[in-house]
């Protein structure tokens, strides 16, 4: 039986081309999209969106997305600009987990906790080109990642894909799959973008004006780990149910942004919105949609590093909008589950709409 699934998984890679891990070493580069008013630059050190530059209200081309200028930048700093992260976004408490009667002991690189899958994550390894086209009504490009059994402390090998595709007026299509290959594992995948509207080397975002479509958050507790309740927004500083500027509600936090929201009817498979954002002075909007059930926003609270052009990017610089499944999933059995096992592949989507009002 160890043979056939063994055999089985072989197959499966061979579909997918040649894997990270082989005796062929993957080059670190830039790739680019181009559609309309849009152009991208993508690496695949971490699956990593590079830049997105698209016009202002008065046709003025921008960069609005954060991070450096070389591939060995994106492979010697820290902030995950960009990147695709995994193999569980975000922060497992304790740095363990007990699946199906067996515990599982992973690296910290949190104080005690794990973040966006330890210190050798999916961000910050080499993602093999699958599939790159600059042309036709759907330019694309197409990583994949293979992650071994054992893989910074995490069950069973994982077979992780994403697509970037530039479709319809202006938007970005990012489209996360993964399979797990001979055991059950936990999932998370969330894109981790710096988004400036009015240009990275802007200064601040507080300006923005945000509308989140999350009715309640997951508490946390003094390591940002969930505790496993749910807390509505309304009253609160985290109340964005109706369009709001960042600035106007983040005096009344001690650090800024870094929560989940539950997304309403975020349970299920549909696309929803998760969230609006509107930069006043470019006139830019970004509107995000996905199936996943929650969103971290998170406003860079603690940013300090060079970046673009030499340009200082410092605390509340950009915001992110990672959709994702809650923090610490795995630790609390009423979170929606994200065990992965073979045969029930992982799926995650989300849309971009970009436009100027």
């Amino acid at each position: 039986m160890a043979k056939i699934i063994v055999l089985c998984c072989l197959i499966i890679l061979a579909a997918f081309g040649s894997v990270n891990g082989s005796s062929k070493k993957q080059e670190v580069g830039f790739y680019e999209l181009k559609k309309g008013d849009i152009s991208m630059k993508f690496t695949n050190w971490g699956a990593a969106i590079v830049s997105l530059i698209l016009p202002d209200k008065h046709g003025k081309l921008t960069d609005i997305v954060l991070g450096f200028d070389s591939t060995k930048e994106y492979q010697t700093n820290a902030p995950s600009f960009g990147a695709l992260v995994g193999r569980v976004a975000n922060r497992i408490g304790g740095a363990q987990f007990t699946l199906n009667g067996t515990h599982y002991k992973l690296i910290a690189n949190d104080g005690n906790n794990t973040l966006h899958g330890g210190p050798k994550g999916f961000g910050h390894v080499v993602w093999k080109v699958k599939k790159h086209s600059n042309e036709g009504h759907t330019p694309r490009i197409v990583f994949t990642y293979y992650s071994v059994d054992g893989d910074q402390g995490f069950p069973g090998a994982l077979l992780a894909t994403v697509r970037y595709a530039l479709i319809g007026n202006n938007q970005l299509s990012v489209t996360m799959k993964a399979k797990a290959l001979n055991k059950p594992t936990p999932v998370n995948l969330a894109q981790h973008a710096y988004w400036n509207l009015n240009g990275h080397n802007s200064g601040d975002i507080l300006s923005n004006v945000i509308q989140i479509f999350g009715s309640q958050i997951t508490l946390l507790d003094s390591h940002f780990i969930p505790t496993g309740k749910f807390e509505s927004v309304k009253g609160t500083p985290y109340d964005f149910l109706k369009p709001h500027p960042i600035k106007s509600k983040i005096n009344g936090l001690a650090n800024g942004y870094d929560i989940n929201y539950v997304l309403d009817d975020g349970v299920g498979h549909k696309l929803k919105r998760a969230a609006v954002v509107h930069d006043p002075k470019s006139g830019r909007v970004l509107e995000l949609s996905t199936n996943a059930p929650g969103v971290q926003f998170y406003t860079s609270n603690t940013l300090d590093i060079k970046g673009k052009g030499g340009f200082e990017y410092k605390p509340f610089a950009a915001l992110c909008l990672e959709t994702q499944a809650f923090p610490d999933s795995v630790n609390h059995p009423n979170f929606p589950s994200t065990i992965v096992s073979p045969g029930k592949p992982y799926k995650h989507y989300m849309l971009f709409k970009f436009s100027t009002n």
